[in-house]
């Protein structure tokens, strides 16, 4: 997925680092679906980047960095859609632990 295609994600890279920046200030970067499956596809992306040596996650906006799970969006889901959906940010967690070089979080708000 190219840089410009994610619709809750900015990806800058400064040099040999990746930045990656939730950008759903309106939610406080709540983590919806969509927003797990975009951190997924990039950080898929960035384990095929050899240029990448590095990762910083942010939040857009003042206020959060990211508020946690949409619990507005889960609060429609079925149980078996919220257990995919936990399974889903479960993926997330895992990819970004298996980079091979640091992930930092700029925690703002």
């Amino acid at each position: 997925m190219e840089s410009g295609s994610y619709k809750h994600l900015l990806v800058e890279d400064r040099g040999a680092v990746r930045i990656l920046s939730v950008n759903r200030p309106e939610a406080l970067n709540a983590l919806s679906g969509a927003v797990i499956d975009e951190l997924i596809a990039a950080v898929e992306a960035i384990a095929d980047d050899a240029a990448i040596r590095g990762v910083v996650i942010t939040g857009a906006g003042p206020k959060s960095f990211v508020a946690g799970a949409d619990i507005k969006e889960m609060s429609e889901m079925s149980p078996l859609e919220a257990m995919a959906f936990s399974e889903k940010g479960q993926a997330m967690m895992l990819a970004l632990r298996s980079l091979p070089f640091p992930t930092l979080a700029a925690v703002n708000g």
